[in-house]
Order: C-alpha cells, then sequence, then structure tokens
C-alpha cells in the first residue's frame, strides 16, 4: 500500500483477527516506508488504546461514538495527564525505546496523536455538533453502512443521506476533516465530491480477492472474447 501511493494506512482491530503483535508489525512497516498508520480499535477500551499508540500508531479510529460523554472518555485514553489518563511507557516504540526526551514523549501524545470517531448511528449524527466539540477529537468518520443497518434501511436511502448531510455540516462548523468509506475508486470520488474530505478506499484482502477473481474470470471467458481478431 506504500508503494501503490496510499496516504495512510488502516490497521483493523474491530473486524478482523489481528491480534496487538500483528498490528505492532504494520505500524512498524508503515512507518518505516514514511505512511502513517492509524488502529481501528475494537472498542472503547483504555488498555487497547494506549497500546497501540505505544506502538507507534499515527492515531485511532474509535467504532461507535455516539455521545460526547463517550468522546471525552476515549480522547482521554489518548492523552496523558492533566489532559487524560493514558499512562507513561516512554521505552516503547513511541518513546524510540527510551531515546526520545520524556517531554517530547508527552508533547507528542497530547498533540500529535490523532483521535478519530466513528459517528454509526442515527443517535451519534444527531450528537455530531456536541461531539466534534470535545477538545481533542481531531477527525470524524460517518460509517454507512452500520448506520443504515441500526435504522433498518439501505445505505443510498433518503434518510440516511439527510444524516450524511447532517454530519458533514457538523463537521465543517466543527472545523474538522470528515471521512467515510467506499468499496471503489468510484465511489472514494463521488464521496469526495459529496463533501468528504477524506476516503479509506477499499481493504487489503478486498483488493486481493478482486483481482484474483478478474484473473479467473478472464482465463474462464470464451475463447472468442480472449482472442482479438
Amino acid at each position: 500500500m506504500a508503494f501503490a501511493g496510499f496516504d495512510f494506512v488502516v490497521v483493523d482491530l474491530e473486524h478482523t483477527t489481528l491480534d496487538l503483535s500483528a498490528a505492532s508489525t504494520h505500524i512498524a512497516t508503515a512507518r518505516a516506508l514514511g505512511v502513517d498508520p492509524l488502529v481501528r480499535v475494537p472498542d472503547h477500551g483504555h488498555s487497547v488504546i494506549q497500546r497501540v499508540l505505544d506502538a507507534g500508531a499515527a492515531g485511532v479510529v474509535v467504532p461507535h461514538v455516539d455521545t460526547a460523554e463517550q468522546a471525552r472518555a476515549v480522547v482521554r485514553s489518548t492523552c496523558f495527564p492533566p489532559r487524560g489518563d493514558r499512562g507513561s511507557g516512554g521505552t516503547s516504540r513511541a518513546g524510540r525505546w527510551g531515546l526520545l526526551p520524556r517531554a517530547d514523549y508527552l508533547r507528542h501524545g497530547n498533540e500529535d496523536v490523532l483521535c478519530v470517531v466513528q459517528l454509526e448511528s442515527q443517535e451519534a449524527i444527531e450528537n455530531a455538533p456536541e461531539i466534534l466539540a470535545v477538545d481533542g477529537v481531531g477527525a470524524a468518520f460517518v460509517g454507512t453502512a452500520d448506520l443504515s443497518m441500526s435504522m433498518g434501511v439501505t445505505a443510498d436511502s433518503d434518510a440516511v443521506g439527510a444524516l450524511v448531510t447532517s454530519a458533514l455540516d457538523a463537521a465543517r462548523t466543527a472545523g474538522l476533516p470528515i471521512g467515510t468509506a467506499s468499496a471503489t475508486a468510484e465511489q472514494a470520488r463521488v464521496a469526495l465530491g459529496r463533501g468528504y474530505d477524506y476516503v479509506v478506499v477499499s481493504n487489503d484482502t478486498s483488493i486481493l480477492a478482486s483481482g484474483g477473481r478478474a484473473i479467473v474470470n478472464a482465463v474462464h471467458a470464451p475463447v472468442a472474447e480472449r482472442v482479438a481478431p
């Protein structure tokens, strides 16, 4: 992904079987290749957030943040006291194995780490102005799949469209970037045209699966289609 030219990668601990050891390897590889690694954590748990940040993640993507209270708790997990509750781990990768001056380690944790909150329910969208006003929230992400599923409608329904517009407006007011996910490049272009600031496009396994399927389909295509006249 780094050599392909992606701006950042998301290491997913919510919907995969990756463990923290594998996530740490991905983070180190991305850092070495100059690509910012974000980690989507499985939940709001403090320990996982702290460990992936000490592993060197550029930030965390936190699912199902529905209220400002939850947003404040998540932010506190990403920051050192007095702003938050993150413990000191200066001998980790984030602290360059103890070689980074403590002041720089603490400053990086409190100022540079990105906290992305996922808005994935009608409640979250309705509370978006308050959620995005929380000091320390750095960006928003609209999860239209879970949003539509929670509402019992399709992702392209008018009801979901109205909520997306509301979320975009809230992000503009807060002065924060807002993104979403797309399965294809065309969907990504549509999302950017809609007003999103960034898009998480596809994923490694789907890219591999679609590439494999394309090869199989090409091999099994009728001879008349494979051989040009």
